[in-house]
């Protein structure tokens, strides 16, 4: 064709696209998909990845469903319509919003729907295997490991991960067809943003870039603002049906969606940061207590660390006949009531009713109270230690990681324990699902948790094991919720002194618990007893963590807040330690952040400077925690308003009260927290925790 012919109004030759024949080929004539088409085929791919990540945390964790963690199964999707609870709608909106920017950056709709479900896949699988190797859900911390060990990653691979692997190769490869097939029939290929002239290209540019930006910004702030009380994203999350289930981090995956319980930990607030925070004032607040240290030690003559010390953390262990309204028929524990009118004892006041044992757990290991802690930081277990720089635990003053041995007759993974506790510098952990099985699991009648009897006596093979000091912390599971007449030959009876009779499930439960504690009563006596028979000097620290969530009458009335948070505690020695038959002063009430601190005077321990600020924390304040309710410990926040102070009567103390030097120790108390949780780590290499 010529130019006269163009000039005569011949039509043009028609180009077409190289790409049509093959269209052809398929039998359906390509045709620009419609923008609608496009939107229903954008959600069907969203909620194909969030489905994809919810069967990544859900394949291998059926198998190891546990009391306090039942099978989620597809009820994830189905309690919107029970329940109305929209937390699968959460999560298909986050991972929307990544969806929209991938679409925006490639501006074709068939190349980011690939990259989309590709990541959910790839994700998907890693949840799978670390799921199956340690029942643990991918957590933020694990992105420091991808910095630090990459190229250790094909160690973590489980027994058969090459099947997984080609069945997940298999599922892409379906879509993967799908999506060529699409693009086949779509003729506008996927293109989102279209035009020749320069105006509208840089019209679609602009709009492409504000829409890469805007979902970035919203996702970018909502990982930011989450985990922070009172935030637009943390209300968002709770109204769609977030609830927190930070006892098990597989557990809250499956519950409330993957990214969702992800998304809650990136960034959790700790504490707001001290004013007068700086490296000058950590180095006045280290000579200050150096100065204190020694003038305690000229007084003290022993070492903490040339005997062995055993922390027992008593599952709900407390004083039943202490509930208000409550009348038992008999004493349940008449053998520790007579141990602790003979040594340091007390009372300690609890976090959590019903829960919270990881929150007392911490305390008591670090020294650390969660009274400083932000409202928002409900489980430093979670949320902080798996990615802190620097974790001091009292374990460590005896040196050695083969010194410190951890036990507990339940799942390891429960509040990450396995992982903190190799972090805190424990050798061994041994508990029911390993990798080191707690040797004795003796059941008692229909109960499914292991006797504290057979706890006590896999500590005690453990103890004598080595000449050795050790450190051994001990938390037990017999006496955990719920309680449905386990024991054959119950003669513990309870009833209300109200008017008002216990319910039916109520009374069970108290009764079930009672005998129960009686148990724990006559095993702690003969462990003690045994422990007495060594010829190498240990100390003992027991307390129960909380009390148990069972009396729904009490817990009514807020007027018995403090009684429902108060447990039993001492502090005991055998007579190869000379300390046999100690009382200190000032140990009618405490909370375990002070325990560490009153071993150390119990035993005439020298101190480090931080023992020595607990020492002088202790004598001001007898006991301190968050502020309490009358419920089950939940996941979602700490209460608001003032931490609770107790004195040595142990009736609450206002802050607006204190004394000088209350107020400079509580500051310093903020202070060394926050150095240690969230800030620079300025007290690290300054001998600030290093006994004499």
């Amino acid at each position: 064709m010529n130019d006269g012919d163009m000039a005569a109004g011949a039509a043009p030759a028609v180009q077409r696209d190289p790409a049509d024949a093959g269209r052809r080929r398929w039998g359906i004539a390509p045709r620009p998909f419609p923008g609608w088409l496009y939107g229903i085929l954008f959600v069907l791919f969203d909620v194909a990845a969030v489905a994809i990540l919810e069967v990544g945390v859900s394949l291998g964790a059926s198998s190891r469903v546990t009391l306090s963690s039942p099978e989620v199964g597809w009820d994830f999707v189905g309690k919107m319509f029970t329940d109305l609870n929209f937390v699968f709608v959460l999560n298909v909106l986050l991972v929307g919003v990544l969806y929209l920017a991938l679409l925006m950056l490639f501006n074709r709709f068939w190349i980011a729907a690939p990259v989309l479900i590709a990541a959910a896949v790839i994700v998907a699988v890693i949840e799978h295997f670390k799921i199956s190797i340690r029942y643990e859900a991918v957590l933020p911390s694990d992105l420091n490991f991808l910095k630090a060990d990459a190229g250790n990653l094909m160690g973590f691979m489980p027994a058969g991960a090459h099947w997984t692997i080609l069945a997940a190769i298999a599922v892409f490869a379906v879509f993967a067809a799908l999506f060529v097939f699409l693009n086949h029939i779509d003729a506008r290929r996927g293109r989102m943003f279209r035009g020749s002239d320069r105006q509208t290209r840089s019209i679609n540019a602009v709009a492409r870039l504000l829409l890469i930006l805007v979902p970035g910004l919203f996702f970018g702030l909502y990982a930011m603002q989450v985990s922070t009380v009172g935030s637009w994203a943390k209300n968002l999350a709770t109204v769609m049906g977030d609830k927190p289930s930070m006892w098990d981090s597989v557990y809250d995956a499956q519950r409330n969606g993957p990214l969702v319980a992800f998304m809650r930990q990136v960034n959790p607030k700790v504490m707001d940061k001290p004013s007068d925070y700086s490296e000058e004032t950590m180095k006045q607040v280290v000579a200050r207590y150096q100065k204190a240290a020694k003038k305690i030690n000229a007084s003290r003559g022993n070492k903490l660390t040339d005997s062995t010390v055993i922390y027992v953390l008593s599952e709900s262990f407390s004083d039943t006949s202490r509930v208000p309204g409550l009348k038992v028929n008999k004493d349940s524990m008449p053998k520790i009531r007579a141990i602790k009118q003979n040594t340091t004892s007390g009372l300690m006041l609890s976090s959590g009713y019903g829960g919270g044992t990881a929150n007392l757990e911490y305390m008591g290991l670090t020294g650390l109270s969660m009274a400083n802690f932000d409202s928002s930081l409900t489980s430093p277990y979670q949320q902080l230690v798996p990615g802190e720089h620097w974790t001091p635990t009292i374990n460590q003053m005896w040196g050695a990681a083969k010194n410190s041995i951890g036990l507990h007759p339940y799942e390891s993974s429960m509040y990450s324990r396995a992982t903190n506790y190799k972090k805190f510098g424990f050798s061994h952990f041994y508990t029911l699902t390993g990798p080191d099985v707690i040797s004795h699991q003796d059941r008692i009648d229909d109960s499914p948790y292991v006797s504290d009897a057979s706890t006590y006596l896999s500590t005690l093979e453990e103890v004598r094991k080595t000449d050795s000091n050790q450190f051994l912390q001990v938390i037990t599971m017999q006496n955990h919720m719920p309680y449905h007449e386990w024991y054959k030959d119950n003669d513990f009876t309870a009833e209300s002194t109200t008017g008002t009779p216990l319910g039916k499930d109520e009374q069970e439960s108290i009764q079930t618990y009672q005998k129960g504690q009686a148990i724990t009563d006559e095993a702690t006596a003969d462990f003690l007893d045994e422990l007495d028979k060594l010829d190498k000097p240990v100390t003992v620290v027991f307390y129960g963590d909380h009390l148990p969530g069972i009396y729904s009458s009490a817990s009514e009335d807020d007027d018995n807040s403090l009684a429902l948070h108060l447990t039993d505690y001492f502090i005991w020695s055998n007579k190869a330690s000379g300390a046999q038959g100690t009382k200190i002063n000032n140990a009618a009430y405490s909370s375990p952040n002070f325990f560490v601190a009153q071993a150390a005077q119990h035993m005439d321990a020298k101190v480090s400077p931080y023992l020595a600020f607990l020492t002088m924390m202790h004598q001001k304040i007898a006991a301190m925690e968050p502020p309490v309710v009358n419920k089950i410990q939940g996941w979602d926040r700490i209460p608001e308003g003032q931490s609770i102070y107790l004195d040595h009567a142990g009736n609450p103390m206002a802050e607006s009260d204190f004394d000088e030097e209350t107020r400079q120790l509580l500051a310093d108390y903020k202070l060394i927290q926050y150095d240690i949780t969230d800030g620079r780590n300025y007290l690290k290499d300054t001998g600030f925790m290093d006994l004499p």
